[in-house]
């Protein structure tokens, strides 16, 4: 299963987890981002409870991207 996060959940979801997570940063508009939302949720599928998968839209919680993007130094 892949999680759908927001700027308020990212924190407990991502920072919080006992286990490794990815996170996707798409965007509806992104044709990539539709091409690789097939192979996410299948890996997803076959790693469940090992890592945690995530995707977060952009458009609607651009304070994350911005946050992280920020922080890269």
């Amino acid at each position: 299963m892949v999680v759908e996060l927001t700027d308020q959940s990212f924190d407990e979801e991502v920072l919080k987890s006992e286990i490794p997570v990815m996170v996707d940063f798409y965007a509806p508009w992104c044709a990539p981002c539709h091409m690789t939302a097939p192979v996410i949720d299948k890996l997803a599928g076959e790693y469940d409870g090992k890592f945690k998968f995530c995707k977060i839209n952009v458009d609607d919680n651009p304070q994350m991207a911005m946050r992280l993007y920020r922080s890269r130094g």
